[in-house]
């Protein structure tokens, strides 16, 4: 027996099967043996070999974060915070994200950044959609967190010779390889050592999939029994893209190919047929998504930069669409994600109204792992695993706590997270990551990101130096050379 129990909690925030909800209980207790809770409620009575002091916490269950960029976006900050197309409604897909590239040196410190951040604002499980690298799965296995490792692949790289029209570069033999190549680092993930790696089919982008790879990946991943996840509905160039070749919206699309359903998630969903962007014909897309019961990934701060939204939560949640929550971009901090959740959904509907605090978290725990296919990660319940969080209440910025998630989420945010657990493992103490050393990563990415700088006039379609396309908030002012 190696049971470790946490005591005497302010807060658990425990799952009430009756209920089929989370609910808090104060004063609370969680056991768990190894890497399984044993008991989440009050008054536990087993016995333990270790007794930790819950006084002055709230024991929440680990978020889970559906779709994350792990091995590319820590580069762009600082660069990305600002700009958007203005020739291509304002989005950052196809003039600027592909000039700003970290080389293979600067990819693991990437990573690294990205899953302390994720640990830090509570995630215990993401969803890594990324390119294939080579130190992947032992970074992931390191991180300490439960991984889906989603290995990106397509038919063709996007890129726009003038700032203002997207065109494509064809390659099929390459999306073909590149799915091969998914199945072998799926099969690495899942017989991995750690158990906490899994996979996930990823046909990058609904514009450069051919119809076939999309709909071949898709039977791979129903085959295998593992999620399916792709970009649509993303940008407006992509929707125009996508009615000029099909004659349809990029979500009437994916149903007419049949990858649609319970096992599907979409990221981001957000320029469907009736959004003010994309005016169309058609007011059948969220019923759509509705009636395959197809997981929309929302990602909002990364659009949110550009002056896009999703329009919105609520209106998605009332027309029965399961909506989860991923980071996708830089910071990689989970709760302020979530808050950005709720105020863009808010400004979109323009009432306070259709999503509240108890929805929210469901999108980042139970929803979530729905779309993955689970119902023992999410939640504090007897048999679920041991994936949880403690949240100091007597931190400044939690006070007052009378409602913990809302103090959590509308003020402290990962402020207030001291203790992470994943798989009964302790891999954030007293706020500081475990299993990574954080601030020397960072400061590598830094030295990447110069790196990444010099490259950039070579890839950009004018020939621009970063400092033109992205000038700093204030001119540097040169010693003299007097």
């Amino acid at each position: 027996m190696t049971i470790t129990v946490i005591r005497n909690a302010d807060y658990v925030v425990a799952w009430d099967a009756a209920k089929n909800s989370h609910t808090y209980v104060t004063g609370g207790d969680v056991a768990f043996d190894g890497g399984q809770i044993v008991f989440a409620g009050r008054d536990y009575q087993g016995e333990a070999v270790t007794t930790i002091d819950g006084r002055g916490f709230m024991v929440m269950p680990g978020l889970v974060d559906i779709h994350s960029h792990p091995s590319s976006e820590p580069l762009n900050k600082g660069f990305l915070d600002e700009i958007g197309s203005p020739g291509l409604y304002n989005s950052s897909l196809y003039e600027y994200m592909p000039i700003l590239r970290s080389d293979p040196e600067g990819v693991p410190d990437c990573v690294r950044v990205a899953y302390s951040e994720l640990l830090l604002s509570g995630v215990t499980t993401v969803v890594d959609l990324s390119m294939p690298h080579p130190q992947w799965l032992d970074l992931a296995g390191q991180s300490g967190l439960r991984v889906y490792i989603a290995p990106g692949f397509r038919s063709a790289r996007w890129f726009t010779p003038n700032g203002t029209l997207v065109d494509y570069e064809w390659n099929e033999k390459a999306g073909e390889d590149g799915m091969l190549q998914a199945f072998a680092l799926i099969d690495a993930a899942e017989s991995h050592p750690s158990g906490r790696l899994s996979g996930m089919m990823y046909p990058a982008q609904i514009d450069t999939c051919t119809p076939q790879l999309m709909k071949d990946s898709y039977a791979e991943a129903k085959r295998r029994g593992i999620p399916w996840q792709t970009h649509a509905a993303q940008s407006v160039s992509e929707f125009h893209e996508i009615v000029r070749r099909h004659g349809v919206t990029p979500i009437q699309w994916l149903g007419e190919l049949g990858v649609l359903g319970p096992t599907s998630l979409v990221g981001h969903s957000i320029f469907v047929d009736d959004h003010p962007l994309t005016p169309w014909h058609t007011k059948r897309d969220l019923a759509l998504l509705a009636e395959t019961g197809t997981t929309v990934a929302h990602c909002p701060t990364v659009f949110m930069r550009r002056g896009i939204a999703l329009r919105d939560v609520g209106r998605y949640r009332a027309a029965g669409i399961s909506v989860a929550i991923g980071t996708d971009t830089y910071p990689h901090n989970m709760i302020e994600e979530m808050r950005n959740v709720t105020m863009t959904s808010r400004l979109m509907a323009g009432h306070p109204r259709g999503l509240n605090s108890t929805m929210l978290f469901e999108a980042a725990t139970t929803v979530g792992a729905k779309a993955l296919g689970r119902d023992d990660i999410g939640r504090l319940e007897a048999g679920c695993k041991a994936d949880f969080v403690m949240v100091d209440v007597t931190h400044p910025m939690m006070q007052p706590h009378r409602d913990p998630i809302r103090s959590m989420i509308y003020a402290a945010a990962e402020r207030a997270v001291r203790h992470v657990y994943v798989d009964g493992r302790q891999v954030v103490k007293d706020g500081v990551v475990q299993t990574f050393d954080y601030p020397a990563a960072a400061l590598r990415v830094h030295e990447a990101q110069i790196r990444a700088e010099e490259r950039t006039p070579g890839l950009d379609w004018a020939g621009r130096k970063l400092t033109e396309i992205s000038p700093l908030s204030f001119p540097l002012a040169w010693p003299s050379n007097e």
